[in-house]
């Protein structure tokens, strides 16, 4: 029973890493989240023509190794790419692209962001769960920014409506500090001088 157990999860994770042709994925990625991306990264190239890979690899990549070297190994990367590679072991995510000016036409820190927010954050969830998520979200932003750039519209990317509830609360954040400093500092500051 076990070794049927076995054959059968080893055989799905076969199935999905030969299937796979948007990401690269040293296990490090939920089968889930593969699905995400490989169904936002078809789109993406049907709607524009440009490939999007999302690189997770367990290999430490040694500093002052060029990530554009690292990724020569890998021959199914198709051009015209764009691609974010994940290495954890090294503590490093990167946006490259081929050609090279690509990358300079979208907003890499926003990119990378979605996925070092979350990858970062010290709460309860587990690695892979960061991982999945802060990756998909990240792979999503860049494929709607590329097609952004190709002026077509993707409907399979996760939608950052949320934002405008952030900055709701950024904003009652700023305002609630505002009021805090006025009650117990300027208010008191200009009793003192009154007097």
């Amino acid at each position: 029973m076990m070794v049927k157990l076995r054959f059968f999860i080893l055989a799905l994770l076969l199935s999905i890493s030969l299937n796979a042709n948007f990401l690269i994925n040293d296990h490090l990625i939920s089968p889930k989240a593969a699905d995400m991306i490989e169904k936002m990264g078809s789109e993406l190239k049907e709607k524009s023509g440009f490939n999007a890979y999302l690189i997770t690899t367990n290999d430490k990549i040694d500093r002052g190794v060029s990530v554009y070297d690292f990724v020569k190994r890998y021959k199914s990367l198709e051009e015209p790419y764009i691609a974010i590679v994940f290495a954890p072991n090294s503590k490093r995510i990167h946006l490259i692209s081929n050609p090279k000016d690509l990358k300079k036409k979208l907003d890499e820190d926003k990119i990378l962001d979605y996925a070092i927010k979350i990858i970062g954050s010290v709460d309860k969830n587990s690695k892979q769960s960061k991982y999945d998520v802060g990756l998909v979200q990240a792979y999503s932003e860049m494929a709607d920014e590329i097609a952004s750039l190709k002026g077509v519209k993707l409907n399979s990317t996760i939608k950052s409506g949320g934002n405008w509830v952030l900055s709701i609360i950024n904003t009652l954040i700023i305002i609630g500090s505002i009021i805090v400093i006025w009650f117990f500092f300027v208010n008191p500051l200009i009793k003192k001088i009154k007097r």
